[in-house]
């Protein structure tokens, strides 16, 4: 039987519209992958920061952040480096550039990091408006922004100065003053307050020793141990802070009791009891991702910070013939060189 050209040609034209249907759906798949791909990216994110890239405390945030972000947000990231140019105009400057950023990228959420991003940024320009914003690294309360709003949620940060207090107290007894050292920067100022009413609820006088120079905190350091014991707030606004110029000073002059609140400061004190700086980029992370979810920034609460951590440094509590107690020792994490 001779074949039919008609349906020769027929067949021809259906093998070739089959290829073409698998090229096509072949097509169709790649570009699928890269639409869910974009998908997973689609929604923005910009992460200010009210300090620099290598500032401790920050960084771990930072490092909480990028975790929980990861895959499912493109995370852009804006630094005000306020700890290192401590002048209220720089601020203002560097909240409106950060303010103009986000009228020019147009960000899903705004992650405000800090105190200053909150007074310079949040407060100034986007108070009710209509881009959601979560805030961490807050210390102590939202008072001073007038948190909240309609378009903010997020963290505060509290220290654990009374269960560092408690811990003073068991180690000196009939305890009477201390000193509170410190870089001349605002958040630190606040952050001495805190303590002064901490310390004062257990009879106890804390009095400010604030510095600007590595040299003027060597000086206070040694000053400072006339008292019983002495709190070490943050180094963040000496500008010509030196690690090994502090470690020589401290091991030289300790005497009294040294502790802190601030991980990176346990180098320099024999018991630290610190905030977990991950703890606020996580949940800051958690929050952003409600939020691209589709759920309001005001229905989800403020909350406070829950977790922290304890640090010993046995080498320099040795040296100045002090003897942290053995249930201290084993459960903390070691800093120094022991």
């Amino acid at each position: 039987m001779r074949n039919n050209p008609a349906l020769s040609v027929s067949s021809s034209k259906i093998l070739s519209l089959d290829a073409v249907q698998r090229a096509m759906g072949l097509i169709l798949l790649i570009a699928a992958s890269f639409i869910f791909g974009a998908d997973a990216y689609a929604a923005k994110c910009l992460y200010v920061s009210s300090y620099h890239k290598g500032y401790e405390w920050s960084d771990g945030i930072e490092r909480g952040l990028d975790q929980g972000l990861q895959g499912k947000c493109e995370l852009s990231k804006f630094y005000m480096d306020t700890n290192r140019n401590t002048e209220p105009e720089y601020a203002k400057q560097k909240g409106l550039e950060a303010k103009q950023l986000i009228e020019k990228t147009h960000p899903d959420v705004v992650i405000a990091c800090d105190d200053s991003a909150s007074k310079y940024l949040v407060q100034a320009y986007f108070k009710n408006a209509a881009v959601p914003i979560v805030f961490c690294g807050v210390n102590w309360t939202v008072k001073a922004y007038g948190y909240p709003y309609t378009n903010v949620t997020g963290m505060i940060e509290i220290a654990p100065i009374k269960p560092l207090m408690k811990e003073v107290q068991n180690l000196i007894k009939s305890v009477k003053s201390g000193i509170y050292l410190a870089a001349d920067v605002i958040t630190q100022h606040n952050e001495f307050e805190e303590n002064r009413e901490a310390y004062a609820q257990g009879g106890i006088k804390i009095s400010p020793i604030f510095v600007k120079t590595m040299a003027e905190w060597k000086a206070g350091f040694a000053a400072a141990q006339k008292a019983d014991f002495v709190v070490i707030g943050t180094n963040a606004g000496i500008k010509d802070w030196n690690d090994a110029d502090a470690s020589q000073s401290v091991m030289s002059s300790a005497k009294k009791l040294i502790v802190t609140n601030y991980d990176w400061m346990a180098p320099y004190a024999m018991l630290a009891v610190t905030k977990v700086a991950e703890e606020q980029g996580e949940w800051s992370a958690h929050l952003a991702l409600s939020i691209l979810n589709g759920v309001k920034p005001d229905t989800l609460p403020i909350v406070a910070n829950r977790r922290w951590q304890t640090f010993v440094n046995v080498e320099l509590a040795n040296k100045a013939g002090i003897q942290l107690p053995p249930r201290l020792v084993h459960k903390a994490v070691k800093a120094g060189k022991s």
